[in-house]
C-alpha cells in the first residue's frame, strides 16, 4: 500500500502546485509519479521532473534506446510501477516482446540490432558495479558517441533515483504490480535479506 499520499491540490503551497503544473504542460502530460513523494520538497519535484523530462524526451538516444535502458533499470531495482509504466512504452517505441520478456527473466535478450546489445550491455555493467570497462567503453563511444554514452549514464542514474523513490514509499503499488517480475528466487531482486 502507498506509503505517502498525493497532495490534495488545495493543501499544496504555492512551490508544490507550480511544480504539478509544470509536470502537467511538460512533454509527459501528467505529474510522474515520483512525484507524488518529491513534493514534500518542492524544488526537488521541480528539478527531478525537468531532468527526468530532459533525459526521457531530449537526447541523441532513440526512444527505443532509452526505453531499454528504462527498463533495464527497473528490473534491477524491482520497481514494479516504473517496470509497468515503461513496458507499455518500450513497446509502443518498437522494443521486441521477446526482448522485455528476457529482461524480466533476468536472461540477456537476442538482439539484433547492434545499439540495442550496446545499451543493454553497458547498462547491466553500470547498474551492478558502479563502472564501466574499457571495452564497454569504448564500443558505447563507437556506438552512441560521447554524448550518447553520457545521455546513457544520466538516464540510468536518474531512473535509479526514480526506482528507489517508488519502491521506498510504495508507490504505485498494488495495483501496477508486476506478475512478470515476481521471482520465486529473490537473490536478483535487488534486496538482499
Amino acid at each position: 500500500m502507498q506509503r505517502l499520499p498525493m497532495l490534495d491540490p488545495s493543501e499544496m503551497s504555492a512551490e508544490q502546485a507550480a511544480a504539478c503544473e509544470a509536470a502537467r504542460t511538460g512533454p509527459r502530460g501528467k505529474i510522474p509519479a515520483p512525484m507524488i513523494a518529491w513534493l514534500r520538497n518542492p524544488e526537488l519535484a521541480r528539478r527531478a521532473q525537468d531532468l527526468g523530462a530532459l533525459l526521457r524526451f531530449d537526447t541523441s538516444l532513440t526512444p527505443r534506446l532509452t526505453e531499454l535502458a528504462i527498463l533495464v533499470c527497473a528490473r534491477h531495482w524491482t520497481s514494479h510501477h516504473e517496470w509497468t509504466a515503461h513496458k507499455k512504452l518500450a513497446l509502443q517505441a518498437g522494443l521486441e516482446p521477446a526482448t522485455i520478456d528476457a529482461i524480466a527473466d533476468h536472461r540477456a535478450p537476442a538482439f539484433t540490432e547492434v545499439n540495442e546489445k550496446i545499451v543493454y550491455v553497458i547498462s547491466r555493467e553500470v547498474l551492478s558495479s558502479g563502472q564501466l570497462s574499457p571495452t564497454h567503453y569504448t564500443e558505447g563511444i563507437q556506438a552512441l558517441g560521447e554524448r550518447g554514452l553520457v545521455e546513457l549514464v544520466a538516464i540510468l542514474g536518474y531512473y535509479c533515483l526514480v526506482s528507489i523513490t517508488l519502491n521506498c514509499f510504495e508507490i504505485g503499488l498494488p495495483e501496477s504490480r508486476a506478475s512478470e517480475l515476481e521471482r520465486p528466487d529473490s537473490s536478483e531482486a535487488g534486496v538482499q535479506p
